[in-house]
């Protein structure tokens, strides 16, 4: 009998998961299932057919930016979800950029350029999570700079309560080594992110400054899956890597890893000092046909965040917070714009000022907006 994974459960309606060839097969059963198939159909249809990160005896991992199904944190995931339908969003997603050190200096980073490296306390890193959690937080990522570099990290990894989020890692992967991989998942790390610019070393190390930053992420990606722990490869897209595509997907094949996903790159940090290069339209079709190309391919899921964005709208304000470390307290990572700082200001209620600015309607990338960059953030291209 095919083992089944609830989403959602209770005496009358169920909603559940099964496998079939490598896919999710998504079900409903109870006495309210007429009633009530038409209200999950949107959500039933996100997971129908495609491919899990995961699958264990008792639990499913869909991807590796989902807590487990099924689980207290996902039951927190499921009702924000419900209450986002109703118009009511919570942060359920949470980056804390706890460091601005970093030995890279990428072509797109987000983060100014500063002689004085700022960086959060581990007491106020604490407070953050305590509010994100109670705001109903589930997936809180530590980012940097480079977060490797932070002394406590693994305090701050175990400080998560993980019956309310889970606690992912968004790094280079420099001084990711097997003895620290190893610290890393004894503190509870659920998802290890680590982002490829280029699916070759010259590539790479371009992007991101320094050489041997290709190398080093390389070992990082063993290193987390020899501990065990769940690794995503993360890919900012731009026209300058559009056609390795199919390399990342080969180079995430052999190295077996849980899951790869696809950002697209957004006008933002240095990425403005270089051409302010955005993918034209030709790029996003070779992406469109790479992923009907993948769908039914043996490998890792992919996550083509193009997509998702395309389908529920931007999460900026409305499922995503990101605080630097300075303190402030941005709509998205890739949004310069400061609406409270968390040293002075509790976040709920920088939370409730973005819900109430108008711009942020689940609908395009802002950023990408030339005419808002202008007149928001001020930025002279």
């Amino acid at each position: 009998m095919k083992s089944k994974y609830y989403f959602y459960k209770n005496p009358v309606f169920k909603v559940y998961a099964q496998i079939e060839d490598n896919k999710v097969r998504m079900n409903t059963s109870g006495i309210a299932s007429s009633f009530m198939d038409s209200f999950v159909s949107d959500m039933m249809g996100i997971f129908e057919g495609t491919k899990p990160a995961k699958v264990e005896n008792d639990r499913l991992i869909y991807s590796t930016w989902m807590p487990p199904i099924p689980g207290k944190t996902f039951n927190r995931l499921v009702s924000s979800q419900m209450r986002a339908m109703r118009g009511k969003y919570v942060p359920e997603q949470l980056t804390i950029s706890i460091t601005e050190d970093c030995p890279n200096k990428c072509l797109h980073c987000a983060l100014p350029d500063t002689k004085n490296k700022a960086k959060l306390s581990s007491d106020t890193v604490k407070d953050i999570i305590d509010q994100a959690q109670d705001m109903g937080t589930s997936l809180i990522i530590f980012d940097g700079g480079e977060p490797l570099v932070y002394d406590g990290l693994e305090e701050l990894v175990t400080y998560v309560d993980q019956s309310k989020a889970i606690p992912a890692l968004f790094t280079s992967g420099v001084g990711l080594t097997k003895e620290r991989a190893e610290s890393l998942k004894e503190a509870g790390l659920f998802m290890l992110s680590i982002s490829l610019d280029s699916a070759n070393e010259e590539g790479h190390d371009y992007m991101r400054g320094r050489p041997g930053v290709f190398k080093e992420a390389i070992s990082a990606i063993r290193n987390g899956l020899d501990a065990g722990i769940l690794v995503n490869i993360y890919v900012v897209i731009s026209p300058r890597n559009i056609d390795e595509l199919d390399d990342f997907y080969s180079l995430a094949i052999e190295m077996g890893v849980h899951e790869i996903s696809f950002f697209e790159i957004v006008p933002t940090g240095r990425w403005l000092e270089h051409g302010n290069e955005v993918l034209s339209e030709d790029d996003h079709r070779k992406f469109d046909e790479f992923i009907e190309r993948t769908s039914d391919m043996e490998g890792p899921r992919i996550f083509p965040i193009p997509h998702i964005v395309k389908h529920f709208g931007c999460f900026a304000g409305r499922k995503w917070l990101h605080i630097t470390p300075e303190g402030n307290v941005f709509p998205c990572s890739c949004m310069p714009l400061s609406y409270g700082n968390i040293h002075d200001t509790s976040l709920s209620s920088i939370w409730k000022k973005i819900y109430k600015d108008p711009v942020f309607t689940a609908g395009p990338c802002l950023m990408r907006d030339e005419s808002f960059r202008r007149s928001r953030l001020d930025l002279v291209e």
